[in-house]
């Protein structure tokens, strides 16, 4: 038998020559990507062309200062009043608690807190992710390594310059680690930036500063929207109706339950017969006006899930905006890529393409993130492995939104889930999942509309940012 030499795809060396003052300037470190193209010819170009003087992020006489808390060992509980955010959960809209450690934990608690007008800034792994702290974040317990940004004034200015591709690309230029990357606080030392009049640094502020209050205004009206669900359905918090639906024998050894054999379907794993669903679908049932299943065309034109297939990635400007379900809590997506639109283009069509109005959820790993597709998403793809649900209308998508991210919604979906170690849901499942409408027409108008107005809130977040960054890249950066 002969066999034919394995090809293998050649790859563009990428190469850069540094001068020895270079090189002394950076504390004689030599790692290649701090001398990568991308981020020196940034540095280059915001030193060489820019028409403002050009003063350090941090260090002496720097806009401000940064640092991070020392590592420490954590002792994790079930639940307490130390709820504790991951560095990746920066991005979200409104993050929701990793985990909560114990008292006992010895570090400064109060000291991991976040403080407004900070900037953050991850530092292990993906660097150069930020954002700004204004009330939704403010307070809130994050883990040693996130590094925390004082500036002096104009916050918002600060976190603009970060989140631009030139301060992104000069950022990534400073990290250290083979396998892990990192940057430390020292290092922001030498991150160059503008420092226009006083005028212009106001403004871009300010637009920062409107856009995370739109944020923080948005995330208290889905919070109403909550609230106002549960007041028209009855319904306690989820853990009093776990405790209700303890059935737990607990003189075994591990969790376990009995499920009478005439109510076994055709699947024989315990989580699809966890006590709670029940609890939940019988209170729902004394107070609704009618419950039905996500398919029912009440609620819903469709629910499908695109298959896998393989990408085709082409460089900003020449194809779709591509995001995966990591980043679908985001309000733009940090990592976005570009799939080529004359590689997919029945695929984008008719699978991939999403449109203000849906309902986004997803289906392997971290199940049941639900997103309502924001006005400024319209006409983006994303993955395959998101579930793409359709609202009947408008009258309804709000309110539909609203029950299917809710603690109970989230329950009645987890249920369906399946596979050993990553997990995973399928459209069908979405469509078997209960919804309760209401017997007061107005109150479910009034949840609905109120989602809606929070979403029209984000977009215009949105808009401001852009618009931040455009002031930023035209009057700051590139102004010859």
């Amino acid at each position: 038998m002969v066999t034919q030499p394995r090809r293998t795809e050649k790859k563009e060396l990428k190469w850069t020559s540094v001068n020895l003052q270079e090189i002394i300037d950076l504390n004689c470190r030599l790692e290649g990507s701090l001398h990568s193209n991308d981020g020196r010819q940034a540095m280059k170009d915001l030193i060489k062309n820019c028409k403002w003087s050009i003063g350090y992020l941090c260090g002496e006489n720097g806009l401000a200062t940064a640092y991070h808390r020392p590592r420490f060992k954590r002792i994790y509980v079930d639940k307490s009043t130390f709820p504790i955010y991951q560095p990746a959960q920066i991005d979200e809209l409104y993050p929701k608690p990793s985990a909560y450690i114990s008292r006992l934990t010895q570090t400064d608690i109060d000291a991991l807190k976040v403080k407004k007008g900070q900037v953050l800034l991850t530092c292990s792994g993906t660097i150069g992710n930020c954002t700004y702290i204004r009330d939704t974040l403010n307070g809130l317990i994050f883990s040693h390594d996130l590094i925390r940004i004082e500036p002096k004034e104009y916050s918002g200015f600060i976190y603009a310059f970060l989140k631009s591709k030139t301060g992104f690309s000069i950022m990534n230029a400073n990290n250290y680690g083979a396998v892990v990357e990192h940057i430390e606080p020292e290092n922001l030392n030498h991150i160059p930036i503008p420092n226009p009049s006083p005028v212009l640094k106001q403004k871009i502020h300010n637009l920062i500063e409107e856009s995370f209050k739109l944020r923080d205004e948005s995330n208290e009206s889905l919070d109403t929207a909550q609230f106002m669900l549960k007041e028209a359905l009855q319904l306690p918090d989820i853990d009093i109706l776990k405790e209700q639906a303890e059935k737990y024998d607990k003189a075994m050894e591990v969790l376990n339950f009995t499920v009478p054999s005439s109510e076994l379907l055709d699947r024989f794993d315990g989580s699809y017969y966890v006590p709670v669903v029940d609890v939940i679908e019988q209170r729902i049932a004394k107070t609704a006006k009618e419950i039905v299943k996500v398919v029912n065309n009440q609620v819903s034109e469709s629910v499908t899930l695109p298959g896998r297939f393989k990408r085709v990635y082409v460089e900003e400007g020449n194809g779709i905006v591509f995001f995966s379900g990591k980043n679908v809590l985001e309000l733009d997506p940090s990592d976005k890529k570009y799939l080529s639109f004359s590689q997919h283009a029945d695929k984008i069509n008719n699978e991939l393409v999403i449109r203000e109005g849906m309902i986004l959820i997803t289906s392997s790993g971290t199940l049941a993130n639900t997103v309502l597709v924001p006005k400024h998403w319209d006409g983006w793809a994303m993955t395959h492995d998101i579930i793409r649900l359709v609202p009947a209308g408008n009258e309804i998508s709000g309110y539909l939104y609203a029950w299917l991210s809710s603690e109970y919604g989230r329950e009645l979906i987890h249920r369906f889930a399946y596979g050993a170690v990553v997990k995973h849901l399928e459209k069908e499942h979405i469509s078997q999942v209960s919804v309760p409408l209401l017997s007061d027409k107005n109150a479910q108008r009034e949840i609905n509309d109120t989602v809606l107005e929070a979403n029209r809130k984000r977009t215009e977040a949105y808009n401001l940012e852009q618009e931040a960054l455009r002031v930023l890249d035209e009057k700051v950066i590139y102004a010859r």
